[in-house]
């Protein structure tokens, strides 16, 4: 079994069904275009800043609040996000600081990149336990990926994924506060409520191209193992001239790491 090629449909590099691209929609509008709209109506009419975002992320947390009641799920990184949207919002009316409510996106993002890097300890990365929810454990491609967690390259795959994403989401933690605390309101809005959508894309590709390139390596191994070495005797199948009796084609023994 090829892990590596395997690792493809595993790391998301299938094709954009329109489920997903029903989901980039929703994303666009309820988390992006709404809260700017928002923003801006209010500002209009005369509310303060700290107002006007606060009431800006209604309409996100609402969204979220009911996909959970609709799923009747609670997804670990949805939480986060609603956590951070609730926990800025009254920490800026208290402090009346703008700049305060709009760090708040950087909570969960902290939070999810310190939990990636800190699962490396642990039996199975987070990218693992998250790409094994998303498909389905109980799914056909589910079970595959529980199987192929025996394999040192596979689980080698999904660490250096984990490690890339954890690290990735720390970067974009700070360059949200330092945007923040170095442009003016509105700027600031626009590029936090876009930047992490761009971010979360730019490492969606990266996983698509390194699952990729996983794959192809993979298929370059098997073809140059498949290649007859030079001065090998090629033996007939039960044994040749310079087989034992007894002798086999052993198979490589399989790393036993905790399932």
């Amino acid at each position: 079994m090829d892990a590596s090629s395997d690792a493809e449909q595993a790391t998301g590099t299938g094709r954009v069904g329109p489920g997903r691209l029903r989901a980039i929609a929703k994303i666009l509008i309820i988390d992006v275009a709404a809260p700017l709209a928002t923003y801006s109506v209010l500002r209009s009419v005369g509310l303060s800043t700290v107002t006007a975002l606060v009431l800006s992320g209604v309409i996100p947390a609402l969204g979220m609040a009911a996909g959970f009641v609709r799923h009747r799920h609670v997804d670990v990184v949805g939480a986060l996000v609603l956590a951070g949207i609730v926990v800025g919002s009254v920490l800026g009316l208290l402090t009346h600081d703008p700049r305060v409510v709009l760090t708040e996106g950087s909570v969960p993002t902290v939070v999810f990149g310190a939990a990636c890097l800190g699962s490396l300890a642990t039996k199975r990365p987070l990218m693992f336990g998250l790409s094994l929810e998303f498909i389905g454990p109980d799914s056909p491609t589910g079970r595959e990926m529980t199987n192929l967690w025996q394999y040192a390259e596979f689980r080698r795959i999904f660490r250096t994924i984990t490690i890339v994403w954890g690290v990735g989401f720390l970067l974009e933690a700070a360059l949200r506060v330092v945007i923040v605390y170095n442009t003016s309101t509105g700027t600031a809005m626009a590029t936090s409520k876009v930047t992490p959508y761009l971010w979360i894309a730019g490492l969606m590709a990266w996983t698509v191209a390194y699952g990729r390139y996983r794959k192809r390596k993979g298929e370059r191994e098997d073809a140059a193992g498949a290649m007859p070495q030079p001065g090998s005797v090629n033996a007939e199948p039960g044994g040749g001239a310079d087989a034992e009796p007894g002798d086999s084609a052993n198979p490589e023994p399989v790393d036993q790491e905790e399932r």
